[in-house]
C-alpha cells in the first residue's frame, strides 16, 4: 500500500517527491554517499547492504519511504520509516538531502512526511502506551540538529563510536571458571544467538520486549542476504551447551573497511560481573587483528545502563565520534521502554 500525506512545507518549484522503488537503489546508494562523504569524511552505503534492507520482509519500501528528485531527475532526498516492530512505540525516522540542495525546504517536506507515516504506528500499540518516534545526526551536523529542533524533535541520548589502534598484537584471552570460546560456525543456531542477544540487551536504553519471532525472522535476512557475513566472526562464550555472552563480529566497519567492527557484545545476565565482557572483547581485538585489522571499533550508549562505556576504556577503547538521538512524543502515556 502506497501512503501519501500532506504536509505543510512545500518542495521547491519542479521538484517532485514519490514512494521509493528498487529501480532507485543505485541513485540513493549514490546520494547516501556524497552525504556521508559531506557529513563524516567518508562513505557508508554499499549496494548490496540498502538492497537488504530494502528487502527486509518486515519492511514495506514504497509505504515506508520517499525519495525527492531535482528538476533534472537527480534524486536529492530520501527518507524512511521503521516500525516494524510487532509494538512499535519508538518508530525510527531517518533521512538525507544532498548538501547541493539543503536550505531549499526538502528536509522540512521528509521531516513532515516521516512524521505523519510515524503516527501510523499509534493504532498499534495498546491504548494507553507512549508513543515517540527518534532520528538521529552526528553531533557536528549543525544543518539535521537545527531541523530536528525546529520540527519540535529534543535531543534525549548521546552514542559513541569508540576505538582501538593496536602497536602490537592483542594478547591471548585465557578462559576459565568453565566457559569456552565457539563460533556461529561450531554452533549454528541462530535461535540461541539472538536469544542470547535479546537477554543481554533487556537493559539496553529504549529496549521493549517484542515477541522472539519476529526478531529471529530479521536476524534471519540478514545473515543471508549479508555478503560479508563471516560466521567465524561470531564470538560465542559457552558455559556448558548455554550461550553466557556473545560478540557479533564484522570484519569491517560500514564507512572504514580498514576498521574490524564488533556489532553486537552482551554478556547475559547470571554471567555479568566475572570479567566475561571485558574477555569477550578482548579476544574480539585479537581475532580482528588477525584477520589484518590493526583498529577495531564499535557504537555505545553513551549512558549505558550497564556500564559499557567504562568497559571498553578499560579496554583501551577511546571516543572518536558522537551521535545525538533526538525523540517527538507522538502520544503521551505509559513508558514501556527500558530507562
Amino acid at each position: 500500500m502506497v501512503t501519501e500525506f500532506n504536509t505543510k512545507s512545500a518542495l521547491p518549484a519542479h521538484f517532485t517527491a514519490r514512494p521509493t522503488t528498487m529501480d532507485d537503489l543505485e541513485a540513493a546508494v549514490s546520494l547516501l554517499n556524497t552525504c556521508a562523504i559531506h557529513i563524516t569524511g567518508a562513505p557508508n552505503t554499499n549496494l548490496a547492504d540498502l538492497r537488504s534492507e530494502w528487502e527486509d520482509p518486515t519492511f514495506d519500501l514504497q509505504a515506508s519511504s520517499q525519495v525527492v528528485f531535482s528538476p533534472e531527475g537527480q534524486l536529492v532526498g530520501y527518507i524512511e520509516v521503521w516500525d516494524t516492530a510487532p509494538i512499535p512505540v519508538t518508530p525510527w525516522v531517518w533521512g538525507r538531502v544532498h548538501p547541493a540542495y539543503e536550505g531549499q525546504g526538502i528536509g522540512s517536506f521528509l521531516m513532515e512526511w516521516g512524521e505523519a507515516r510515524a503516527r501510523q504506528a499509534i493504532a498499534r500499540c495498546p491504548d494507553d502506551v507512549r508513543v515517540a518516534f527518534h532520528s538521529s545526526t552526528p553531533s557536528t551536523y549543525l544543518p539535521a540538529q537545527r531541523l530536528f529542533l525546529r520540527h519540535g524533535l529534543s535531543l534525549v541520548r548521546h552514542f559513541w563510536r569508540m576505538a582501538i589502534e593496536f602497536d602490537e598484537a592483542p594478547q591471548p584471552v585465557v578462559w576459565n571458571n568453565g566457559l569456552t570460546i565457539r563460533t556461529f560456525a561450531d554452533v549454528p543456531d541462530l535461535t540461541a544467538v539472538y536469544q542470547a542477544s535479546d537477554d543481554a540487551f533487556q537493559d539496553h536504553w529504549g529496549h521493549v520486549a517484542q515477541p522472539m519471532e519476529t526478531g529471529i525472522k530479521q536476524w534471519q535476512h540478514w545473515v543471508e542476504n549479508d555478503p560479508d557475513f563471516d560466521p567465524t566472526l561470531w564470538l560465542l562464550a559457552m558455559d556448558g551447551d548455554q550461550i553466557a555472552g556473545i560478540s557479533l563480529c564484522r570484519h569491517r566497519a560500514d564507512d572504514d573497511p580498514d576498521m574490524g567492527w564488533v556489532n553486537n557484545l552482551g554478556v547475559r545476565r547470571p554471567w555479568r560481573q566475572k570479567g566475561l565482557g571485558l574477555a569477550l572483547l578482548q579476544h574480539s581485538f585479537a581475532v580482528l587483528h588477525q584477520r589484518g585489522k590493526q583498529r577495531v571499533g564499535l557504537g555505545v550508549d553513551a549512558d549505558s545502563l550497564t556500564g559499557a562505556t567504562r568497559l571498553y576504556e578499560k579496554a583501551g577503547m577511546k571516543v572518536i565520534r558522537q551521535a545525538d538521538a533526538y525523540e517527538k512524543v507522538l502520544r503521551p502515556g505509559r513508558d514501556i521502554s527500558r530507562h
